[in-house]
């Protein structure tokens, strides 16, 4: 409730068009991770460990029905089909373990350029880190259980006999190492790893809120959510296309007409909350700023950082309001105290960053709307900007030169 509350501190828009477009997104972007594939290698693990994850728990539910009831195997049942079924899940086991293996190398051993950048300094590299160690643990845990259950279904030990469901593929490789142990040692790493395999899911599930990796959860409604205009179109602000209006054309302004409060974004509160649920989606890859034409010439821009920087002030103003019961003023705004002006400055709206996410997150809107503030409520641009303002205001177009001079060439050129 807490993050979704802070999701609903942003404005309200509405994102009701299109339902089968977003419905697609859904398919293709979230369960399908259509962009992943773009690095087929890379791809291929990450989806081995997110279908892996998730298709395990099936596993997990006979391993709390038998902790719960006393039983055994409780859904080997099911006949034939059982042992086929454990294969299956113990082969997407292993492919989670050695998935998470490699990328734990990527970061600290290669330590490939995205994932060494400094503004994954401190927490959220060891959040990664932690991460992809519990899940080596936990696959790790499962092979383990299963190995010494079958080792222990062949000896027809206890209620381990009761269900003999044969050996599985991997887990059996485990055999040699544990064959020669005793019944007694072999119950006690069984039941060792059942309980730590158990509590470890349910202590990453609490996890999971305090996490990047809320991204498993958060992923499929920002899919959903996603803005369907082409990339390149920007958001005009209909405040300042009426007071343009007006200002031509003053009969048309209505009696009661009133300047807009504010222009742009300066805190949390004036982004939509879709810009938000944005922040919360970010899985910290870093795909973004690696594709950053700012990032890669070395300015101070980060399109991730952008993201992790709004999803901080989110935060901060939700404890704001659970210590208060109401936010109160703390001297700080989004705009210069966690994103600041060279930032913003540096992005060329390219898009590079919205094309790349895998989840359709938008840096780039959240850093239009904060120019936007700086722009027009602080007046704050470097000079060259505001002579193209000025051209843009007098001329009709960004160079200094009189309309009515546009098609001279025309007549140099005959």
């Amino acid at each position: 409730m807490t993050i979704r509350r802070n999701i609903l501190l942003g404005k309200d828009a509405d994102f009701s068009d299109r339902t089968g477009d977003r419905w697609r997104n859904v398919l293709l972007l979230a369960f399908g991770q259509k962009k992943m594939f773009r690095n087929p290698l890379v791809a291929g693990m990450h989806f081995f460990i997110y279908a892996g994850f998730i298709i395990i728990n099936i596993e997990v539910l006979e391993i709390v029905i038998d902790g719960v009831f006393g039983t055994h195997r409780i859904f080997s049942g099911v006949g034939v089909v059982y042992p086929y079924l454990i294969n299956a899940f113990e082969f997407l086991a292993l492919t989670v373990l050695v998935g998470c293996v490699i990328f734990l190398l990527r970061r600290n051993v290669v330590k490939v350029k995205r994932l060494a950048s400094p503004d994954l300094n401190g927490w959220p590299r060891s959040d990664a880190n932690y991460i992809l160690i519990t899940e080596i643990v936990l696959m790790s845990l499962f092979l383990t259980m299963n190995s010494a259950d079958t080792l222990l279904q062949q000896r027809g030990y206890g209620h381990y006999g009761e269900h003999v469901t044969g050996n599985f593929a991997f887990s059996s490789l485990l055999h040699p190492l544990l064959g020669g142990l005793s019944d007694d040692a072999l119950v006690g790493i069984e039941r060792t790893c059942w309980w730590l395999h158990i509590l470890g899911i349910f202590a990453f599930l609490n996890y999971i809120p305090f996490s990047k990796h809320l991204h498993i959860l958060l992923a499929f409604p920002n899919a959903y959510f996603t803005r369907l205009q082409p990339m390149g179109k920007m958001s005009n602000m209909p405040a300042i296309q009426n007071e343009v209006l007006y200002a031509m054309q003053p009969e048309l302004a209505p009696a009661n007409a009133t300047p807009p409060d504010k222009f742009g974004a300066k805190d949390v509160p004036d982004l939509s909350w879709r810009n938000v649920l944005d922040a919360y989606s970010c899985t910290e890859c870093g795909r973004c700023s690696a594709a950053c034409p700012a990032t890669i010439t070395g300015k101070k821009l980060s399109p991730r950082k952008i993201m992790m920087a709004t999803r901080d002030r989110a935060e901060d103003i939700g404890k704001n309001i659970d210590q208060n019961g109401e936010f109160k003023d703390d001297g700080k705004t989004l705009l210069h105290d966690y994103i600041s002006v060279e930032e913003l400055r540096a992005c060329t709206t390219c898009n590079s960053c919205v094309q790349e996410c895998p989840v359709s997150i938008s840096p780039l809107e959240i850093i239009l709307e904060l120019r936007r503030s700086l722009i027009m409520e602080e007046s704050n641009a470097p000079q060259e900007w505001n002579a193209m303002f000025s051209n843009v205001e007098n001329n009709f177009a960004p160079w200094k030169f009189s309309p009515d001079d546009r098609d001279k060439w025309i007549a140099e050129m005959s």
